[in-house]
């Protein structure tokens, strides 16, 4: 009966060194360096992968935002066309309309308007040449006719220079020909004589 016992206390003895033995073993697996280099391996490898997603994440959304503006910068370039257009559709067909405009000047300013012969002539002239003065300038052409005015080179040219006591120099003596814009675009200068001091010459770029 005693051997029996002593049997069987040895068993458990032996038993519990082996469970003993077996998480010593498992423990210095985990704490040797080999698991420890494979783990961190492991991490580095996730960095990695982890580091790429969001460097590809940041590409992409770059290119969203460019091709966003690229898209937005198109769609203000059109619209700048086609206010462009808009605006100076008319610009060539207005110029050919300016003489028209000339010759009806010409008209009433060398008809004598004395004359009781051609005075309903001239009336009519009168009245042709505002209303077209006012169909025109519905489209945007608007006149330029700067009698008295400071020359500006950038609205009129300069056809002559003449010395002048009653004008202060670089001033629009006579009007030769008006000159017209479009929506805020030259379209003809107006041609001048400007004034120039007795001693000095006109400074056609001031």
């Amino acid at each position: 009966m005693s051997d029996n016992r002593d049997v069987q206390a040895e068993q458990e003895v032996s038993g519990v060194d082996e469970t003993v033995q077996d998480a010593e073993v498992i423990q210095e697996e985990q704490s040797s360096p080999e698991a420890g280099s494979d783990a961190t391996q492991r991490i580095y490898e996730l960095e990695t992968a982890l580091s790429e997603a969001q460097a590809t994440i940041k590409e992409q959304q770059d290119s969203v935002l460019r091709a966003r503006a690229d898209v937005e910068n198109a769609r203000r370039r059109a619209e700048m066309e086609v206010e462009k257009a808009r605006k100076f559709a008319l610009e060539r067909f207005a110029g050919e309309l300016l003489p028209v405009v000339d010759n009806l000047e010409r008209a009433i300013e060398l008809t004598d308007g004395e004359n009781e012969a051609v005075k309903p002539l001239l009336e009519g002239v009168e009245m042709t040449h505002k209303s077209f003065l006012s169909t025109i300038e519905k489209f945007g052409l608007s006149l330029i006719d700067p009698q008295g005015e400071t020359f500006n080179p950038d609205l009129h040219q300069a056809m002559s220079m003449q010395e002048s006591a009653d004008h202060a120099p670089n001033t629009v003596m006579a009007v030769m020909q008006k000159g017209y814009q479009i929506n805020g675009r030259l379209l003809r200068p107006a041609m001048v004589m400007v004034s120039r001091a007795p001693s000095g010459g006109v400074d056609t770029q001031a």
